[in-house]
């Protein structure tokens, strides 16, 4: 069953009241979802990205989602850069006073085989992945040593059991696992919390729909425990427990949110497919959507 209860239903609405985050990654997918439930739950948060009109259109989306107003900053920056980030922590906390909560949710992704990845590419996500999640932390140490507050790191299960032509993204993503549990066990004496969540597939994204091979849904969906692909929600929900109260032992923990889809390893059944035709339809698919986007653009 899909899980499409409000959090509401489970969280009082003023669980964050009071309380600031920062999001990157927060303009598009699950990190917008993350960004618009911390708002519904009370908290002002900052979402940064690279591109301010998208910024501007997420926050337009929140703001419609939680009927609130002045709750959302837009700060354009690119992870990748520390100056950029650390003058994204400093404005948010000159807009709201504090700073409570972090999410490093900056990412990208592609299909790509490794012998075909240049060298270029592959530092572009590892960079983005897995430098701008240290880049975000550190630049929000000192503010969070003041709350004593709490860090959410994206990360993903595709490093968990090897992923076809994703070395790249598997690469980086364990390292974002690994600095979680350093950072966790480093940050603890100042009553920091770090924690990341690990999403499986995710279907309400655009980048299940740029990355999903044709055919490879319905296998992927067959060997899942719980018989269901997640959604944003079920990340709303997991990041909403992991700032609360209710977690406040809770420090080093990856949380798969997957229904048991990586223990499954469907990937095995998705690898024997043809790898070069895998790319080729993806790529497909990508050029399709990008189309279609600018199409839209046109109306």
């Amino acid at each position: 069953m899909a899980s499409n209860k409000s959090t509401l239903s489970v969280f009082p609405p003023t669980l964050y009241a009071g309380k600031v985050a920062l999001v990157t990654g927060g303009g598009s997918g699950i990190c917008l979802g993350i960004a618009t439930a911390l708002v519904r739950h009370g908290a002002s948060v900052a979402i940064v990205g690279r591109t301010q009109s998208k910024l501007e259109s997420a926050k337009a989306t929140i703001e419609a989602a939680t009927s609130t107003t002045n709750k959302v900053l837009c700060i354009a920056a690119d992870v990748r850069s520390f100056e950029a980030i650390n003058a994204a922590v400093s404005a948010t906390a000159a807009k709201f006073g504090r700073l409570d909560f972090v999410v490093c949710g900056a990412a990208g992704n592609f299909l790509c085989a490794a012998e075909d990845l240049s060298p270029n590419a592959f530092k572009t996500v590892v960079d983005i992945d897995l430098v701008g999640t240290f880049n975000t932390c550190k630049a929000a140490l000192p503010l969070l040593k003041l709350s004593k507050g709490a860090i959410i790191n994206i990360t993903a299960t595709l490093q968990y059991k090897g992923t076809l032509l994703m070395a790249h993204a598997c690469a980086a993503k364990a390292g974002v696992d690994a600095l979680t549990r350093v950072l966790a066990l480093e940050w603890g004496q100042y009553g920091i919390r770090v924690n990341a969540i690990a999403p499986g597939p995710i279907d309400d994204t655009t980048g299940m729909t740029k990355l999903m091979p044709s055919g490879a849904r319905d296998l992927i969906l067959s060997a899942i425990p719980l018989r269901r692909m997640g959604t944003v929600r079920d990340i709303e929900f997991t990041t909403l427990y992991l700032f609360s109260d209710a977690a406040s032992l809770v420090t080093g923990a990856i949380e798969v949110v997957d229904g048991g889809e990586w223990l499954a390893s469907p990937m095995a059944i998705v690898s024997s497919l043809d790898a070069a035709g895998m790319q080729a339809d993806v790529q497909k698919k990508r050029a399709d959507y990008n189309a279609s986007k600018k199409n839209a653009s046109k109306l």
